[in-house]
């Protein structure tokens, strides 16, 4: 399953690459009417703005807020019970204190661990009757899966239930906007604001520790294994960690792309970060790969394994990625 979430994620985070620099298209009309929430279709600019008060210390109700396809819903009332469609939803509702009013979440939600004891509504193709049957006050979707799941998600709508799509953020300041989205849809706003401010304490942290760097690493980020390695290269938000920290990416190419583990032996990286776990002792499987131990990374041991998820979940864990990352490139700076 693991393998499957990691290809599937690869995979989306470049079509999404390719549509963010192609422009948006038009949203589709939408909408429903619910109990505890209304949604109809806005003519607004993308976004999660909202239209009710503007006081940052409290939920006020009813407030209207509106979800990354401009789609708003009116909300009564705080949700009482919560969906989630995606891990890094998962992870801001748990960290904003919504344990009990999560009800059910998608199979890949692993974290905390209380989320692994909810009820599952599948991986990539939703269980759309049966979230529906659950009848949840607020569904919350993802940009990352519309591809597939934009139509699911119209029909949990046409149900009476609100479906708020969450804005696949592309960098740190999109993810503090999104957490502070989600605590604003929840009722959940002073929670938010502490875990933002928390997230980059830690990020002027890590950043202040590898601020002295005199010479730059070049590094390789590799997300899948062979016969198919993607790297993220420019304009992706593990760029954004690399120029936090003080790294070179020895790709140069925008966006995720497919490279060669030739490729890789001529580019010689510094340090490689791997950030792919399927394969059976990974990092002895990429040390041992053909013209390998060529490599500068290699033959200073430094071909190190960094957790995925604190990366590429875009959540309250991504300062701790950050962090990750720094200590696999500039373990020196973290004695």
């Amino acid at each position: 399953m693991k393998k499957m979430w990691q290809l599937w994620l690869t995979a989306v985070l470049a079509v999404l690459l390719l549509t963010a620099c192609g422009g948006a298209d038009d949203n589709k009309d939408k909408g429903t009417d619910n109990n505890a929430a209304t949604t109809e279709q806005s003519d607004k600019d993308n976004g999660s703005d909202s239209a009710a008060s503007e006081d940052a210390d409290a939920a006020t109700y009813p407030m209207t807020i509106k979800d990354a396809t401009g789609v708003e819903i009116t909300l009564e009332k705080a949700p009482e019970t919560i969906i989630s469609t995606l891990p890094s939803n998962t992870e801001i509702l748990f960290a904003l204190g919504l344990d009990d009013e999560i009800v059910a979440v998608d199979d890949y939600s692993d974290f905390p661990e209380d989320a692994t004891k909810k009820e599952k509504i599948g991986d990539m193709n939703l269980n759309i009757e049966k979230i529906i049957s659950m009848n949840p006050e607020m569904v919350f979707g993802h940009e990352m899966s519309l591809p597939g799941s934009e139509a699911g998600y119209q029909q949990i709508r046409d149900a009476g239930i609100p479906v708020y799509i969450v804005k696949n953020a592309m960098n740190f300041d999109e993810t503090y906007s999104t957490i502070e989205a989600i605590g604003e849809a929840t009722g959940k706003t002073e929670e938010a604001a502490k875990i933002v401010e928390d997230m980059k304490a830690k990020v002027e942290e890590v950043v202040a520790k590898t601020d002295g760097i005199e010479t730059p690493k070049r590094v390789i980020v590799e997300t899948s294994d062979v016969p198919e390695i993607y790297v993220p290269g420019k304009n992706t938000f593990m760029q954004e960690i690399l120029d936090k920290i003080g790294a070179e990416n020895v790709v140069t190419e925008e966006g995720w792309i497919m490279i060669s583990p030739e490729e890789i032996v001529k580019q010689n990286p510094d340090v490689m970060v791997i950030m792919h776990d399927y394969t059976p002792d990974v990092i002895n499987s990429v040390k041992k790969r053909d013209g390998f131990a060529d490599i500068t990374a290699v033959k200073e041991d430094q071909v190190v394994q960094v957790d995925s998820n604190l990366t590429s979940r875009t959540g309250p864990r991504l300062a701790e990625g950050l962090e990750e990352v720094a200590r696999a490139v500039y373990p020196e700076a973290f004695k």
